[in-house]
């Protein structure tokens, strides 16, 4: 884990700094959700400042960003409008750019890459239709023959796309599609399958330009179609000879795009609610108490702190192993689904806190886009119930295994090897058989030993860093060994694997929880020193662990199969060999969940550091400017004056001059920060000279019926009938 460790450049922070937060000045989330579009000043910013060329290297005219630093650009831009963080993510994770620069052939670099670089040409790619969502590479409805026209080779395609994002003002897309070469033209170079293709707007029989509506969202997201488009060689992504080698682009393209771009946006709604939300809590009163006192509120601000901690940690531990040159497939989906699902308890945890202020929209609303957005992210790039039930452990279970790709690969071995392919499989069965026994060895020992030390602890033992540590270390070692056995179990299911999803979704979660328990751990590593963070930490490794054990118990209550009782008594027993005694792990006391509200709802280093790189930031501070950083301005003002009127009452006297200035400024700031927006009209036909709205025109014409059209009519002649009698 020491390897890991993410970083920006003076350069890339520059740009955090300067051109992001620049981006944010010429964007108002709520005008753009209006229009749902940018204006020309903010498209032509993003252009001239290479936001859609962050990642492309500097020798084709890109900024050749860092991994970490793309994605706190992202994380900025989401907790400031979630559509700038679509529209910058796109081009940086799933558009052609960085395939081009690994695969493309020079004419396509040099032609391609450099207006990639500066926005000349905005990318988009195009592979999920209508038939073909989560499993995308399906490529169902769209395929390609290859064929020879005029002495020149080339590919006869029809495609059919949905949901791509920026299609509606893409210069260039990729499109993917499964090619077929009946009549052997390839003659080798390149084979049939999954294969992409560059494709210019202006491209024979190319239609792009209609749009999607996602949900609230403004992004831009589009359909892609063409029926017969011919389609030369030198248009297929790195050329002829990488026809079918679409699968391998994907995957890598797919990883970091769903391991990075995603979990960004997870991490700044962490960073916004944390920061936005957590001031509000102190700002707002109810019953003359700040609502940061109330129980309820203290248990959903824990909660989405804690979330929010291990958002942020995942985020960056996945971001410096992408930059290590590692693309960990399974460990992206993890992270994909993981992240954004608890980004989106984050955002409703905002949502319950927040309450009227945030169901009115509008510029003083820091949660409503976000909430509506949330979904989109859920949805995309696989939909969370399948990446959860089917893909994480459907590809981990044999890609994580130290033995299992050696026994596959010797059964594909041809039949002239079939003596060494033999001796390659009992070896690995072998191995195979060694490495269940003795995970089973470890579960036991570990869950005895780890539920005594859990048993044993104090519940202020976290206060201490190095002892916080060694252990939860331990913890996850034996949740790891738990995990471990259990996923040997499953070879007992066979080819039936696939289909027990209700059994892959609960040990995805456990994997899951595993992965950003030590995640959580070597955050808490890298920052220790921040005032607060032992006891977010604490909360956060508490929830985990939790989460962990209640799913493998589930799952040895459910483990399916003709087999299935015999490997839930094995389960059972070697993760939980003492019954409840060695299922220690409980949710976080309320102790516990009471300091961590308290710690991110009132002045603390553990505050601040959610804060870091959130748009406008303290130091540039003006007031007016955001509604977050008001709220952030005014908590430790509403803070001290909340001390001030508890001291008054407690003393039983009046306040000097400094305290009831202090008391009134605080009184004022709140009066400001808690206002909603609202607006004269809402749609242009509602502002138009003369509009009257339907329903008081329909009350005009009911009243012009009567004798008596208001109340005062009514009492007036009451009074007239009374002094006539």
């Amino acid at each position: 884990m020491d390897t890991y460790v993410p970083k920006v450049t003076p350069e890339e922070q520059s740009f955090i700094d300067n051109e992001t937060n620049q981006l944010c000045d010429l964007i108002s989330d709520d005008q753009v959700t209006s229009q749902r579009d940018f204006n020309k000043e903010t498209w032509d910013f993003m252009r001239d400042k290479k936001f859609f060329g962050l990642k492309i290297p500097k020798e084709w005219g890109g900024l050749g960003f860092s991994t970490q630093a793309v994605s706190v650009i992202l994380a900025k831009l989401a907790v400031h409008c979630t559509d700038a963080n679509a529209t910058v993510a796109v081009p940086n994770s799933l558009g052609p750019g960085e395939l081009l620069a690994r695969y493309g052939t020079p004419e396509q670099k040099e032609y391609f890459l450099p207006r990639l670089a500066d926005g000349t040409l905005i990318p988009c790619f195009g592979l999920t239709g209508p038939h073909s969502g989560s499993d995308a590479t399906s490529l169902i409805g769209s395929y390609g023959v290859v064929e020879e026209r005029d002495g020149v080779l080339g590919v006869r395609a029809t495609f059919k796309k949905r949901y791509i994002t920026l299609a509606p003002v893409a210069g260039v897309v990729g499109i993917g599609f499964n090619l077929q070469d009946p009549n052997g033209l390839l003659k080798g170079n390149g084979t049939e399958g999954f294969s992409v293709a560059l494709l210019e707007r202006h491209h024979e029989g190319l239609r792009m330009g209609p749009r999607h509506k996602p949900l609230n969202a403004a992004f831009m997201n589009g359909t892609v179609e063409g029926e017969d488009v011919w389609i030369p060689m030198s248009h297929i992504l790195g050329g002829q000879e990488r026809l079918g080698f679409g699968w391998h682009m994907f995957v890598e393209c797919l990883a970091e795009g769903r391991g990075v771009s995603l979990p960004a946006g997870a991490a700044g709604s962490a960073r916004g609610v944390v920061a936005g939300v957590g001031a509000y809590c102190r700002v707002r009163k109810q019953f003359k108490v700040p609502i940061a006192e109330f129980g309820g509120i203290q248990e959903a601000m824990a909660d989405a702190g804690s979330d929010g901690i291990i958002c942020i940690a995942g985020t960056d531990l996945m971001n410096a192993i992408i930059d290590n040159h590692e693309a960990p497939m399974v460990i992206s989906s993890v992270m994909k689904q993981n992240c954004t699902e608890r980004g989106r308890r984050i955002i409703e945890r905002a949502m319950d806190i927040a309450a009227g202020s945030a169901i009115c929209l509008g510029d003083k609303n820091l949660v409503g886009n976000p909430y509506m957005s949330m979904p989109i992210g859920i949805t995309v790039e696989g939909a969370n119930i399948m990446t959860r039930s089917f893909q994480i452990i459907g590809q981990g279970l044999t890609r994580c295994h130290p033995h299992m790709i050696d026994i596959i690969n010797c059964l594909q071995m041809p039949k002239e090897q079939e003596a060494e392919a033999t001796k390659i499989f009992v070896k690995q069965f072998y191995n195979v058989l060694g490495h269940g026994v003795s995970n089973f060895g470890r579960s036991i020992t570990r869950g005895v030993t780890s539920s005594v030390a859990t048993k044993t602890r104090s519940k202020t033992a976290y206060k201490n860093g190095d002892k916080l540590l060694e252990y939860h270390e331990a913890q996850l070692l034996r949740l790891s060994a738990n995990f471990a056995m259990t996923a040997d179990l499953c070879f007992t299911l066979g080819g039936r694997l696939k289909f027990e999803e209700l059994l892959m979704g609960r040990l995805a979660d456990a994997l899951g929880a595993i992965f950003l328990g030590y995640a959580t751990l070597h955050h808490y590593t890298r920052r220790r020193g921040v005032e607060g963070l032992e006891a977010i930490t604490e909360h956060a490794m508490q929830r985990l662990e939790f989460e962990a054990q209640e799913v493998l118990k589930v799952a040895s209550d459910n483990f399916p199969g003709q087999l299935g009782p015999a490997a839930a008594a094995v389960m059972k027993l070697g993760c939980f060999p003492l019954g409840g005694f060695t299922r220690p792990y409980k949710p976080p006391h309320d102790d516990l969940t009471k300091e961590v509200s308290r710690l991110l709802t009132t002045p603390s280093e553990l505050r601040e550091m959610f804060q870091e790189t959130l748009y406008p930031g303290m130091d540039n501070y003006k007031q007016g400017e955001s509604q977050g950083a008001d709220l952030c301005y005014a908590l430790p003002i509403c803070f001290e004056a909340d001390k001030i009127s508890a001291t008054l009452r407690r003393e039983k006297r009046e306040p000097t001059q400094a305290e009831a200035d202090k008391i009134a400024e605080s009184d004022a700031l709140r009066d400001i920060l808690v206002q909603v927006d609202v607006f004269p009209y809402l749609t242009p036909e509602e502002g138009a000279k003369g509009y009257v709205r339907p329903a008081l025109k329909g009350t005009e014409e009911r009243l012009a019926k009567l004798e008596r059209k208001t109340f005062d009519d009514v009492l007036a002649n009451g009074a007239s009938a009374a002094k006539t009698a």
